[in-house]
């Protein structure tokens, strides 16, 4: 019996099989789509829910950073052997008293600076159209020839009665009512005075509760004494960033109101050390605060000089003084302090005062701060600990 042999199929050139170009590398990354999608949601809920619970949420992060700011001197006093309770109590009162005092000394200047910034506003209204001439410019010619349009429109339309035979209806819009006007502004007053309480007393007990707080968080974390470890690691990363940026608000915002009631002192402004402390304060809000004071302080400039050239003198000097330490010395300071990503402080900035206005830019940095200790110690959340990192 012969056994049959197929023919053996010809061998491929290995150099014909390989394309020409490089076979290109892909990076396979597994995307799980209901995770991200439950991602997503979550993310959107927490949003809602801090906007429209922001009433609560301010308070509590207010009197959390306040606690933060405060503690120290309490653990001091409690290492002098006075008593939690009253060093908190004691420290709470003297610095109420203090914010009391100066503003009782400051409150008629205060109450001329105000009561001069609307006559101030119309007259630089009036002395920049004085200044511009008789020519128009081109946004009031743009005005001017829609308002005759509207009124060639108008005539054209036969009264009250348009072409198609429409009947034109005006909406008078309500006449001022001073009892509306009144409620509201003390419905206000109320809210923030019951703020302003909440406040005192949350951190007033935070500082009281001491580290019983950080010690139930560390019990929490789980029976391993590793999970305990990054726990501690954490909080005592929170407290050392926050104290530290709270160090350098203070510094810095001492700083500007300083050298701007020296400044304005130096030009001869009346109410500098008002000014000085208006800047203090303002400087705490970023971005806005430097501006609003600048605005203020060339109007009123203006009503006590009665020149443009001196006004934008005392503008001038405030946004130097604002620029110099907010733009050189902060943001080394704040680097050191945060070690936060600019980019990603300011995209924080944004979002935060979206959410809370200017709350949310005052408080935004330590909480941007907070998330970003919590992020770097969890590994599923260890990249956006890296994209806040600088």
């Amino acid at each position: 019996m012969t056994e049959t042999i197929a023919p053996e199929a010809p061998v491929a050139d290995p150099e014909a099989v390989v394309p020409s170009d490089p076979a290109r590398v892909m990076l396979h990354m597994p995307v799980d789509i209901r995770s991200m999608s439950l991602a997503v949601l979550a993310m959107l809920a927490s949003i809602f829910v801090l906007h429209w619970a922001k009433e609560v949420f301010i308070p509590v992060m207010l009197s959390v950073l306040f606690s933060y700011a405060l503690s120290p001197v309490v653990n001091w006093m409690e290492f002098r052997r006075v008593p939690r309770w009253l060093g908190a109590a004691v420290l709470m009162v003297t610095i109420g008293a203090s914010i009391g005092s100066t503003a009782y000394l400051l409150s008629n200047e205060a109450a001329q600076l105000v009561n001069a910034l609307p006559a101030a506003a119309q007259k630089f209204r009036q002395a920049v159209k004085a200044k511009g001439g008789k020519s128009e410019g081109a946004l009031e010619t743009v005005q001017k020839a829609a308002s005759q349009i509207e009124q060639a429109a108008q005539e054209s339309g036969g009264g009250t009665i348009t072409s198609r035979g429409a009947m034109r209806v005006v909406v008078e819009s309500s006449r001022f009512n001073i009892k509306d006007y009144l409620w509201s502004g003390t419905m206000g007053l109320l809210a923030l005075i019951g703020q302003s309480t909440v406040v005192v007393f949350l951190t007033y007990f935070l500082m009281l509760s001491g580290d019983t707080f950080r010690r139930k968080l560390i019990k929490l974390a789980g029976p391993t004494l590793s999970r305990k470890k990054i726990t501690l690691q954490a909080l005592n990363e929170i407290t050392v960033q926050i104290q530290r940026y709270l160090q350098v608000q203070l510094l810095t915002s001492a700083l500007v109101g300083v050298l701007t009631g020296l400044a304005f002192f130096a030009i001869g402004l009346e109410n500098a050390a008002v000014w000085g402390i208006a800047a203090a304060v303002l400087n705490l809000v970023p971005y806005i605060g430097s501006l609003a004071t600048a605005a203020a302080a060339v109007l009123v400039g203006f009503l006590q000089f009665g020149s443009l050239n001196m006004a934008l003198v005392v503008g001038g000097a405030s946004l130097f003084i604002h620029t110099l330490i907010g733009n050189l010395l902060t943001p080394w300071l704040t680097s050191r302090a945060a070690r936060m990503s600019p980019v990603a402080v300011f995209v924080g900035l944004l979002a935060w005062g979206w959410l809370w206005g200017v709350w949310g830019l005052l408080l935004g940095i330590p909480i941007l701060m907070m998330i970003k200790s919590v992020c770097d110690r969890v590994d599923d959340l260890k990249p956006i600990g890296e994209f806040l990192g600088s």
